[in-house]
């Protein structure tokens, strides 16, 4: 039977009991509920047959980076293929099908391209508004993010019960994409509309510290707990931030409790959480900040997940783990398997294996051998194309940290100053980070210029 949804589309349903929890597992999703397995769980009890509730589990699945998903991923095709081949689905349904299987062929970007196409057709439909943006995030593409979005922005009116989520997608876009000042009016006006729009939330802290705004960042993640409490793990990614946020106001002693006592209570091995972890645990040891054993249990997680090749994003958090904790033959496991993949280049991840990943990898092992010249050029080669590993700004900065901190440490105080201006202007602010840099390097070249003088005095006399 063909019955309309929560955004006036049909949808091919067997059991129409089913769509209550189909709506509700849509709108979980886009709050990043801790609920929305259990609503897909009971959508799919209601109605195993249901081709786009399969589709999205699917997708769900491969937005987890998690080698062992591509299984349940390839199942959930399977049963939507089927299912669609039994009856006769929409051809919005039908999309969802093939871009999970554009996915699971290894082109994610093609699978993105194909949903977007589709939400111009059905612009109200924010499901695969939030698939596509969720796709693009993972594979570093904000401009494509904020172009999707802004195609049918305008369809978003008051009614729509999922406006306040599709503008902290708006907001988040706009603020990868350097427009901040609009990104943090829209972002606040989603929370104001959706009070469990985490992703809004967590936009509007973007923009905060990204523009050298700490303590106010601090205070709108501190006013607003209830923001994201329901989340899932997306939860921890928020107090991340918080942490992220204290950190730059040198509140070592609360970075540290957030630490331990939110964002990595759990020690959970989804790859996100260990990228807020290990990041923020190198962020801290470059400043000088004793972090005790905690690398030890980020490295045990880590040392299963070399073989993954799932997210390149998540293996050089791996890398960072498994080196923060010395384990010399896992990161050189996984280093090898890197390469190895890189240079099949047969699909797209492999692809930014091979360009950023592997040089990304090379470099943060140097580094950690304090071979800092290698460590800068291994960096310096894969910086430009950073952005394809996904990811945020602010989740990618710790490489420019270890970038920055590679070059003055090999005395290379002129790159080292160049990527501290670049950074601060795509930032659209100066942090604590870039003045602490900034005045090193200049404190280094002022003695490297001391030097040659009183040495050409010397010789001249």
């Amino acid at each position: 039977m063909r019955i309309d949804d929560q955004f006036e589309y049909s949808v091919t349903l067997s059991d129409k009991s089913a769509l209550t929890h189909w709506n509700n597992t849509i709108l979980a999703f886009l709050a990043h509920s801790a609920a929305t397995p259990e609503h897909l769980t009971k959508t799919l009890e209601a109605d195993p047959q249901f081709a786009l509730a399969q589709a999205a589990r699917g997708l769900f699945c491969l937005l987890l980076g998690r080698r062992e998903m591509t299984a349940t991923a390839f199942e959930a095709y399977a049963i939507a293929d089927k299912s669609r081949k039994h009856t006769a689905i929409t051809d919005r349904e039908d999309v969802v099908v093939d871009a999970l299987n554009d996915w699971l062929q290894g082109y994610p970007t093609k699978s993105a391209d194909r949903l977007d196409q589709m939400l111009s057709k059905y612009p109200r439909d924010a499901l695969l508004l939030k698939l596509v943006h969720g796709i693009r995030f993972v594979l570093g593409q904000p401009s494509r993010m904020r172009s999707s979005i802004e195609g049918v922005i305008s369809s978003y009116e008051d009614d729509h019960i999922a406006k306040g989520y599709v503008n902290g997608c708006y907001s988040f876009a706009l603020e990868e994409t350097g427009d901040f000042g609009e990104a943090e009016r829209i972002g606040r006006d989603a929370v104001s509309i959706q009070g469990d729009d985490a992703w809004g939330l967590h936009a509007v802290a973007h923009v905060l510290d990204m523009t050298g705004r700490a303590e106010q960042g601090i205070k709108w993640l501190d006013d607003q707990p209830k923001a994201w409490e329901h989340c899932n793990n997306f939860g921890y990614h928020v107090w991340w931030h918080l942490a992220l946020l204290h950190l730059d106001r040198g509140n070592i002693e609360r970075v540290f409790e957030l630490y331990d006592h939110k964002f990595r209570k759990d020690h959970t091995d989804d790859y996100r959480d260990i990228s807020n972890a290990a990041s923020m645990l190198v962020r801290l040891e470059l400043e000088g900040v004793k972090v005790g054993n905690r690398w030890e249990e980020l490295a045990g997680i880590s040392d299963k997940r070399t073989d993954d090749s799932c997210n390149v994003f998540a293996d050089l958090h791996y890398m960072m783990a498994l080196l923060g904790d010395n384990r010399r033959q896992a990161s050189d496991r996984l280093l090898t398997r890197m390469r190895t993949f890189g240079e099949e280049d047969s699909n797209e991840m492999s692809h930014v294996t091979k360009t950023a990943g592997s040089p990304t990898a090379s470099g943060l092992m140097q580094f950690k051998n304090g071979n800092y010249f290698s460590a800068y050029h291994h960096l310096a080669e894969a910086r430009p194309l950073m952005q394809t590993v996904g990811g945020s700004h602010a989740q990618r900065d710790v490489f420019e940290r270890i970038t920055i901190e590679a070059a003055l440490r090999a005395g290379l105080c002129q790159e080292a100053k160049r990527m501290i201006d670049e950074r601060t202007r795509i930032r659209g602010g100066s942090d604590t980070y870039a003045e602490t840099r900034m005045a090193q390097a200049t404190r280094m070249t002022q003695a490297t210029d001391l030097m040659q003088s009183e040495h050409l005095r010397f010789r001249m006399g």
